[in-house]
Parts: C-alpha cells; sequence; structure tokens
C-alpha cells in the first residue's frame, strides 16, 4: 500500500484555528467532519480540503472523539465533560450517555472518568464506549443509550485495559480497543469475551476499522514520552495500517517525530474515505506546541491519498 501527503490539506476560513485536531471522521458523502480545540470544536471539509460548515461554539469542554455513524449522526466524545453525545449533522442534540460534569469514581468501574471514543456495531447499532482516562472499562449500550453491560479492569492481562484509549468495529461486529499504555489493541466479541491482541505497537491513540476497502485497520501510534528513549528510533510517531488478521502492510511516517510533511508528532484520531485516502488528526499543541516557549500552533491534521 502506497500513499502521498497532500500537502496544506484543510482551508480554513480567514483568522480561525484548530489548536490542535483530536480526532476526525468521514461520511457517506466523503465530507471529512474534524474535531478541535479551537473556537469551533466541529468542523466540515469537502474532500478536496475545502471548508463546508462549523458548529458547536460553546457546547464542548475538551474535544476527544468524534465517529461519524452509518445515518451521518456524529457521536462526540467530551473526556472533560464526561459524556457521549449524538447529533445530527446540522448540529442538533440527539441523545446524551453520561451526566454532564459528573464523573464516576476514578478507576471504579462505573460510567464514566474521562471517556475516549465511541465505536457502533454495523449489525445492532449498539454503541461501545472506551472509557478511557480515568477508568479500565469499556460499557455497552443498545441504540437508545440504555446501558447493557461492561468488562474490562485495569491490568496488564488479556481483557484487561491501561487506558484504553479508542474503540472501533469491523464488518462482523467484533470490537477493537486500543490499549495505548499496554502497547496493543485488543479484540472482543460482542459479548466482552477476549479473542485475541494485536502487539509491536507504541501507544496506539488512533483506530479505524475500514470495512469497505479489505477490511484493513489503520492504527495511530503517539511516541514516548520519556527521556530515557527518547533518542530509540521506530517508537511511534507513525500509522501502522494492518490486515484483518493483524498483518502489518504499511507503516506511514519518520523513525521519529518531526513536523515534516508525511511526518508525525501525535497521531490521536484516523480515518478513510470511500476511495482509500486517510486523514490524520494530531494532538501537536498538548504534546509539543504547549511546552515552546512561546507557545505555538503546530500543524495537526494531514491527508495521505492512496496511490497504489
Amino acid at each position: 500500500m502506497k500513499y502521498r501527503v497532500v500537502e496544506g490539506w484543510g482551508k480554513l476560513p480567514a483568522g480561525w484555528r484548530f489548536v490542535e485536531a483530536t480526532s476526525v471522521g468521514v461520511d457517506r458523502g466523503d465530507n471529512v467532519w474534524v474535531f478541535n480545540r479551537g473556537e469551533h470544536p466541529v468542523m466540515v471539509f469537502d474532500r478536496q480540503g475545502n471548508f463546508l460548515r462549523a458548529w458547536g461554539e460553546g457546547t464542548v469542554r475538551r474535544a476527544h472523539g468524534i465517529t461519524i455513524g452509518p445515518d451521518d449522526a456524529v457521536w462526540l466524545t467530551d473526556d472533560l465533560q464526561h459524556t457521549i453525545r449524538k447529533f445530527a449533522p446540522e448540529g442538533k442534540l440527539l441523545l446524551t450517555i453520561g451526566d454532564p460534569d459528573k464523573p464516576a469514581e476514578l478507576q471504579g468501574g462505573k460510567p464514566f472518568n474521562r471517556p475516549t471514543h465511541v465505536a457502533l456495531c454495523p449489525r445492532t447499532g449498539d454503541i461501545y464506549i472506551s472509557d478511557g482516562y480515568g477508568n479500565s472499562r469499556v460499557h455497552k449500550y443498545d441504540p437508545s443509550g440504555r446501558h447493557l453491560f461492561s468488562w474490562g479492569e485495569g491490568g496488564t492481562d488479556p481483557g484487561c485495559f491501561n487506558l484504553p484509549h479508542n474503540i472501533a468495529t469491523d464488518a462482523e461486529g467484533l470490537v477493537y480497543v486500543a490499549d495505548r499504555e499496554n502497547h496493543r489493541v485488543q479484540i472482543f466479541d460482542e459479548n466482552g469475551h477476549y479473542l485475541a491482541q494485536w502487539n509491536n505497537l507504541h501507544r496506539p491513540c488512533g483506530l479505524f476499522a475500514d470495512r469497505k476497502n479489505g477490511g484493513t485497520f489503520y492504527v495511530g501510534e503517539i511516541p514516548t514520552s520519556l527521556p530515557v528513549n527518547a533518542a530509540v528510533p521506530n517508537l511511534g510517531a507513525r500509522v501502522s495500517i494492518l490486515s484483518s488478521k493483524g498483518d502489518l502492510l504499511a507503516r506511514i511516517g519518520g523513525r521519529f517525530q518531526g513536523e515534516k510533511p508525511g511526518e508525525f508528532l501525535a497521531p490521536h484520531g484516523v480515518a478513510v474515505d470511500s476511495r482509500g485516502d486517510f486523514y490524520v488528526a494530531e494532538v501537536s499543541y498538548t504534546f509539543k506546541g504547549q511546552h515552546e516557549n512561546p507557545p505555538r500552533e503546530i500543524r495537526s491534521l494531514q491527508k495521505f491519498e492512496l496511490t497504489g
């Protein structure tokens, strides 16, 4: 699989900024939805990168994950509001799961303490939520928002989590969880039973199951945050593309983090369109820009076009 980076993709209106893009989704028309931490948290672009519209101003505490449903409904995960909200494409609120601004007990197992992402079952419409920064759980809900059950606990054994950071489902309804600080993706059936895991990943953050283009998986990996191994190459700052069996098909990115086109600082969200092109959202400000003097906004969105 070969790709080329589309430099300068995503043209913002004058005076607008992302601060950083945290997650990205693609709808049925190949429009690209960018969840970001700027003043306009939900921005929509066409596949050429032309700005279409925005909404969500003043309603988001901290943008984290966006998921576009098969009906183009927009699911937003706000980790500091401790909620998952479903919106119509024009921005009308349809459903809220969780108590806004009321976190569950830290590592207590009940929803939610800083949830991270949402996945939808393509067969039933059931909702899976990774939870998250302050929990070590996956919660399952029916399409109306009724809690069904939860699974997982802190740890490193199969079925345990150390910061479940993202979640996806394949065409059969299997559930894939980016178990970030355990450096793996775990696979479960619809009842939460552990099936397998994919290793040889570094702090997987972004996760996307491309059901339309051969059942491939895109994993955004962030680099180390430790000085002791900062000089070790090939630790994250990349997107790994895997087959449905977990075989490595391609890796995009440099040996180290970087700001050149095609390099990454902190890939946090990934989405693929109907043509096999993919989009990467990066938390570049959190990872690097906020620590500089003076702080600066760094590119946080890239498109990669499939070439072969």
